[in-house]
């Protein structure tokens, strides 16, 4: 692994090791800008780490360049691990979205969210080619997610939207599979060059991975469907003709519907694939294709595919 490495023009990255989910290892800080920088993801917990990453952000002064803040693209642990440290050894701001002020407060104890970015806002940054980075709130897999765009570049920071390895978790508790779908396609029809992630690689041609995103999301929706179907004929899930299936029961649970939603995920992922499945099924369930009643699931009557 090659840190700190160049991405582009104006983007630089550090990826620094972090408590985050398999198959990730680490997560990928940016520095954007030229004279002045904006920090992306104070992610790192752990005290080996944290020292590389500030020899890192120091050296930038040794180039003749000046933070002004570290931004967060959201509050999970991590990409904020490291966020009180670090503003506090370089006396530099914290920026993040209103919506992670009150999820932050564990994590941020005394210090400050010091600006409270919101959709559509720039951030101008100062240098021989000033940068100019165009804030996008995109909820749906957090409700504070934040994605920073130079557009004159083409370099789009997009935190967890999507993923250079694994794939991204849309946890019920938090998460909207609808927003977040519709977040997808916004930035699909930004027209960026290359989009940097939290976890792995930078990625070309952002736009194809933004859509084939979508494009699996409604693949995994049509298998709850079937699985929804599959509870509601003939005796249940796995059931023997009709005698004390999920559907005699009036549909199924969420333990009976993941084999079949998931029966391509290895099972060692099936709890995290559990709570994907609960936020599809809670998609459909508002869109009137879905129906939840104490604890069990089935089909809406006339919902359509």
């Amino acid at each position: 692994m090659i840190r700190p490495r160049a991405i582009a023009a104006g983007a630089e990255a550090f990826a620094a090791r972090t408590p985050t989910l398999p198959p990730a290892t680490h997560t990928n800080s940016y520095a954007l800008g030229g004279r002045e920088v904006l920090l992306v993801e104070p992610a790192t917990p752990y005290e080996d780490e944290r020292r590389e990453w500030l020899a890192w952000a120091r050296g930038l002064a040794s180039r003749g360049r000046s933070i002004v803040a570290i931004a967060v693209t959201h509050h999970h642990a991590d990409h904020v691990g490291g966020a009180r440290f670090f503003a506090a050894e370089l006396g530099v701001p914290i920026w993040a979205h209103a919506e992670a002020v009150p999820r932050l407060r564990d994590v941020l104890h005394d210090v400050p969210v010091a600006r409270r970015l919101s959709d559509g806002e720039v951030v101008r940054l100062d240098g021989p080619a000033p940068t100019a980075l165009r804030v996008l709130h995109t909820p749906g897999h957090a409700p504070d997610h934040l994605c920073f765009l130079d557009e004159a570049e083409g370099v789009l920071v997009c935190g967890d939207m999507v993923a250079g390895v694994g794939t991204i978790l849309i946890d019920p508790r938090e998460g909207d599979m609808a927003e977040y779908l519709a977040q997808l396609e916004r930035l699909a029809a930004l027209g960026a060059r290359v989009a940097l992630p939290a976890h792995g690689e930078p990625i070309d041609a952002p736009e194809a991975l933004f859509r084939r995103y979508v494009a699996h999301r409604g693949m995994r929706e049509q298998r709850v469907l079937e699985a929804l179907e599959a509870a509601a004929g003939g005796g249940g899930i796995g059931g023997e003709g009709g005698s004390g299936g999920a559907a005699s029961q009036g549909g199924a649970a969420l333990e009976e519907l993941l084999p079949v939603a998931y029966a391509d995920t290895a099972l060692a992922l099936w709890p995290i694939a559990r709570l994907s499945l609960e936020a599809h099924l809670i998609k459909l369930e508002r869109e009137g294709r879905a129906v939840r009643r104490e604890g069990r699931w089935r089909r809406a009557a006339g919902g359509g595919a």
